[in-house]
């Protein structure tokens, strides 16, 4: 978990914005943010200028609002926080790269998209997952992608994801938010947890480790998160 003292002005600044719905504050409000971490006001609005120059915020009647690129990564924490996930009938999605001569950026672009998809790679060009989640693929999937259904002659998930790891550090987490006091440690918690929910890889309950912690953690911010926002708005109110 990032060290309040090393919380950097972008970081307090994304982090408020990411969690506000809509993501739009003002100057005021962001600027008490990052007094909460000892941030001076000059160095957060220092930090604003250069996000608004970067594109990573837009300015608007004091306001700042993230960008639309950033909004995108909004909707994949809140879907991380409520998945749409349907029955499983045990068929997996397979996309085969075969889009031939791709640029650099194409091919990054291609492996962004499909992490935030929550498909992983099992060798080069060919990613899958349990068909398991309700979502839209965007163009540049059939754009460098061929796209099949299928199901494996055995069982991939162990290779694919980390299911040890994720359930270790789920469960540090859930002692984090018990243990959560002031504004400054519950921030850094929440904002770890929903770095820990976009990682959740969305499995069918049939390929989960007995005792996964991820119903569990969802539940249990939910509650934080509503006691939190409502301690965060006193203190920007006052």
């Amino acid at each position: 978990m990032e060290d309040r003292n090393t919380l950097t002005a972008r970081s307090a600044v994304l982090s408020a914005l990411l969690g506000s719905h809509p993501p739009r504050l003002p100057s005021r409000a962001l600027v008490r943010i990052g007094e909460v971490f000892g941030i001076a006001e000059g160095t957060v609005r220092a930090a604003l200028s250069r996000m608004v120059a970067a594109g990573d915020l837009v300015q608007e009647d004091g306001r700042y609002a993230l960008s639309e690129r950033l909004r995108e990564r909004q909707a994949r924490q809140d879907e991380s926080r409520s998945p749409h996930t349907r029955a499983w009938d045990g068929t997996w999605e397979i996309a085969i790269v075969t889009a031939e001569r791709r640029a650099p950026a194409d091919r990054a672009a291609l492996r962004h998209t499909m992490t935030a998809l929550r498909l992983a790679e099992l060798r080069e060009g060919t990613w899958l997952r349990p068909a398991n989640l309700i979502r839209r693929l965007p163009e540049i999937v059939a754009a460098q992608c061929t796209l099949v259904d299928g199901t494996p002659r055995e069982d991939p998930t162990g290779l694919l994801w980390d299911l040890e790891g994720w359930a270790v550090e789920s469960r540090r987490l859930l002692k984090a938010l018990d243990r959560a006091e002031g504004l400054a440690e519950g921030f850094l918690v929440s904002a770890a947890v929903l770095r820990q929910l976009l990682a959740d890889p969305l499995l069918p309950a049939e390929l989960l480790p007995e005792g996964w912690p991820g119903a569990e953690l969802r539940a249990r911010y939910d509650d934080f998160d509503r006691d939190y926002r409502r301690a965060l708005h006193r203190h920007l109110d006052a």
